[in-house]
């Protein structure tokens, strides 16, 4: 769930040929946002991340409302979010999702790997975040523990899985991009 505060999360609205894509992240990834201006990648290195693409379109045919593909898009970066977490010890125990729109064909679509999965393969300026949603500090510990279980989740543990769940009743709070240096300031 997505608290929604002074817009909340919009759905993707194409100028041109540009995207919404959702990067799942850290405060650490926030504070070389601000720090860089960009969020890195390149073709040897590409950023996953995740966006309404043909195969979730495919997956959720049930339900081809935009609004509710570009909720979950943005529930896979939060997902995304926890295994990244796991990794990163000095990252905040708080899901991070950046919105970010890029141009069509700066995207691959890798469908192949899992639905909504998309590659960035250059850099990504921070005039080109939409907004960013943070998980807040009362959902930390059950972050923590879904983070601690989300690859065992994944393998099909139904404990880490319910975990995993739990972490997934908490909304992320809506920031303007804007916002991410006080953001970061305040932890």
């Amino acid at each position: 769930m997505v608290r929604e505060r002074e817009g909340g999360l919009s759905p993707a609205q194409p100028r041109g040929a540009d995207m919404r894509v959702y990067v799942p992240g850290t405060s650490r990834l926030l504070r070389e946002l601000i720090d860089s201006e960009e969020l890195p990648a390149s073709p040897v290195q590409p950023m996953v991340a995740f966006a309404v693409t043909p195969g979730l379109r495919e997956y959720y045919a049930d339900d081809p409302d935009e609004e509710a593909l570009e909720y979950a898009a943005f529930t896979e970066a939060a997902r995304a979010s926890l295994r990244l977490i796991d990794a990163d010890e000095s990252s905040w125990r708080r899901r991070v999702v950046i919105s970010i729109d890029v141009d069509q064909a700066c995207v691959e679509i890798k469908d192949d790997l899992d639905h909504g999965v998309v590659r960035l393969g250059q850099s990504v300026s921070l005039a080109s975040v939409a907004s960013v949603h943070v998980d807040d500090v009362e959902a930390e510990d059950v972050v923590a523990a879904a983070a601690a279980g989300s690859l065992a989740a994944e393998l099909g543990d139904d404990s880490a899985q319910d975990a995993v769940d739990d972490a997934e009743g908490f909304e992320l709070s809506w920031y303007a991009a804007q916002e991410i240096g006080p953001l970061l300031d305040l932890a």
